[in-house]
C-alpha cells in the first residue's frame, strides 16, 4: 500500500541560510524590524550553527522509506523536539484554562 509521512526536519546543516539560497534585499525597512529583521538576525546566527547533521537525516529517511508502518509525523532533530514540546505544554495550559468552556459547548 500507500504511505504518507509528514516530515518535519528542524535546523540541519546545509548552505540553506546563506546567499546561495536565501535572498536578501540591501534595503532593510525600520518598520519590520520586530518581524524580519528578527528573521534575518537569526538566520545570520545560526548559519552553519545549525544542530542537524544531513547525512544523518537522509538515513532517517532511508529507515522511514523502508518501514511497513511508517508513522504519520515524523519530527527529526532536537530543535523540532523541543520546539513541540513547548507548543504541546502551552495547548495544554491553555485547554486547561478554558476546559468548562469547552465542555458546556454540548447538549445535555
Amino acid at each position: 500500500g500507500i504511505h504518507a509521512t509528514v516530515v518535519e526536519p528542524g535546523y540541519f546543516r546545509t548552505n540553506f541560510l546563506d546567499g546561495s539560497s536565501l535572498q536578501r534585499t540591501a534595503i532593510e525597512i525600520s518598520d519590520y524590524a520586530d518581524t524580519v529583521g528578527k528573521i534575518r538576525h537569526h538566520a545570520s546566527e545560526l548559519n552553519y550553527q545549525q544542530p542537524g547533521d544531513p547525512t544523518k537525516l537522509a538515513l532517517a529517511l532511508l529507515e522511514i522509506v523502508n518501514a511497513d508502518k511508517p508513522p504519520l509525523r515524523l519530527p527529526l532533530g532536537t530543535d523540532t523536539l523541543q520546539a513541540i514540546a513547548e507548543k504541546n505544554a502551552y495547548v495544554e495550559q491553555e485547554t486547561a484554562q478554558w476546559r468548562a468552556l469547552a465542555e458546556s459547548t454540548d447538549y445535555r
